[in-house]
């Protein structure tokens, strides 16, 4: 009677034979031969009912006999030589009409078991199962191109050249504070702005502020650098930090005075001008425009509140003639001045809106002053006032027109509005200069300004060649016939 299979399997374990591997065994290499045989003799145990039974192959021949060892090699020559052939094709029950060819493995069962591929190398059974599991389930990674000379170990030179060319890089490796200098110190000196600023940033996100200003102090180039950065990105109280720690008053000033652009109220920029910018430490005549500013601005919001209400409710006959275009705040001191000579010329000079106290309360010089309210005048077509504007006396009172910006711009700026003939003729025979007051009177047709003046050079060839270019019968062409018949008058030709 045979004994339990448990049973044998029990007695089996507790032999001797069989001891189990540890590591604080002597010999550790004998140990090893003697598990791998332990290992190895599983087949035996595994395969014990198996081992008297003959087996065979798909074709029908012993498996192990010498036709089949022959054809066994053939068939894994040729599929390793030649191209995979089509799929065979199938028969009604789904079964392939032709023999099935046998892959050939690289490990099998028993291999598993033995730990040995057949190329003969060792190889442990969990080796064995995670390197067939992940050559079937996950291919071999690669890194994109782009990524391949990537590494973390460039030098600092090498860092920089890759920077300069667009390359993939990496600053986080520089961590003390003698490599982060020296790599700054590179850039400069590659004078390359991009890099410059670029290594700007990773020091501006690596080091406090205080040492950052100390060691951007001895070096002026990537100070200006990162100056220009932080106003182009507007990092205003960083700017503001750095100017007071180098001590650049005046800089820091014109600075805070920027700020103002951002404010779009009038009420809160006149606020932030008195409050935050007069009083800095400006150069003098920086802190007199900013007192300007505040000034003209103070005096724009009272004027807008004023002329609006009188916009609105149709009280002035100015506003009804020539309606207001745009508000007037925030406007230039010259856009102010023309505005108020446009709308309140005749005020007097105790209102803020007056021309006159314009011109007083900010120096507005005596050219600027009357080439602007010559400009406002003529638009409203007042003649009348510009007459009044370029007329003065002297001191017997004798009165006489006087420009101080040339009498040869006024004509300019009355035609440009397109004053009359007669107003034309007044202004260009008072032009000094005889060339340019011949050629104004004969591009606006002022005739008897061009008779007179050839008259008083007694150039009878020139008024006897303008004689061709006026109407005939017209009074000009008589009043030349009258010069040219006068023997009283000595003739240069």
């Amino acid at each position: 009677m045979s004994r339990p299979k448990n049973e044998e399997e029990e007695d089996y374990w507790n032999s001797s034979k069989c001891r189990a591997f540890t590591f604080e065994d002597d010999d550790q290499l004998s140990q090893l031969k003697e598990s791998k045989r332990a290992v190895n003799s599983l087949r035996d145990f595994v395969d014990d009912d198996d081992d008297e039974q003959e087996k065979y192959s798909w074709t029908g021949e012993p498996v192990g006999s010498i036709t089949w060892s022959i054809k066994e090699t053939a068939s894994s020559n040729r599929s390793a030589t030649e191209p995979r052939a089509a799929e065979p094709a199938k028969g009604q029950n789904g079964n392939s009409l032709y023999p099935f060819t046998r892959q050939a493995s690289t490990y099998s069962i028993s291999s598993l078991f033995k730990g040995r591929n057949k190329s003969g190398s060792f190889q442990s059974l969990s080796d064995s199962l995670l390197d067939t599991f992940s050559r079937s389930i996950a291919p071999e990674l690669r890194k994109p191109k782009a990524d391949q000379d990537y590494s973390g170990d460039w030098s600092m030179e090498d860092t920089i050249r890759r920077m300069q060319k667009g390359k993939v890089y990496s600053l986080e490796r520089f961590r003390s504070l003698t490599e982060k200098l020296e790599l700054l110190d590179e850039a400069v000196r590659l004078h390359d702005g991009n890099v410059i600023t670029a290594v700007l940033i990773f020091l501006k996100k690596t080091l406090s502020r205080e040492i950052l200003f100390r060691e951007l102090e001895v070096r002026q180039v990537a100070l200006r650098h990162f100056i220009h950065f932080l106003k182009e990105m507007g990092e205003q109280q960083l700017l503001l930090d750095l100017l007071r720690f180098l001590e650049r008053a005046e800089e820091l000033a014109l600075t805070k005075y920027r700020e103002h652009l951002d404010i779009h109220n009038a009420e809160e920029r006149r606020e932030f001008l008195k409050t935050k910018c007069i009083g800095l430490p400006f150069l003098a005549e920086d802190a007199a425009h900013v007192q300007d500013h505040y000034t003209l601005l103070e005096r724009q919001i009272i004027i807008e509140a004023n002329d609006k209400h009188l916009e609105s409710s149709g009280q002035d006959e100015i506003f009804r003639k020539h309606p207001r275009k745009t508000s007037i705040l925030f406007m230039p001191l010259v856009t102010t001045l023309f505005y108020s000579c446009l709308y309140h010329y005749n005020e007097g000079e105790g209102t803020f809106s007056s021309p006159a106290n314009l011109r007083k309360t900010f120096k507005i010089p005596e050219k600027l002053y009357v080439l602007t309210a010559l400009a406002a005048r003529a638009k409203l077509k007042d003649w009348h006032a510009i007459d009044a504007l370029l007329t003065t006396k002297n001191w017997l009172g004798y009165t006489k027109k006087r420009a101080p910006i040339g009498f040869h711009r006024v004509v300019e700026i009355l035609q440009r509005n397109s004053a009359p003939v007669q107003v034309l003729h007044d202004y260009v025979q008072l032009v000094e200069d005889v060339d340019m007051r011949l050629t104004l009177a004969t591009k606006y047709k002022c005739h008897n300004v061009v008779i007179d003046t050839y008259k008083d050079l007694k150039d009878r060839h020139q008024l006897m060649a303008y004689r061709c270019k006026v109407d005939r019968s017209s009074p000009e062409e008589e009043k030349i016939d009258i010069l040219l018949k006068n023997t009283q008058i000595r003739w240069k030709n």
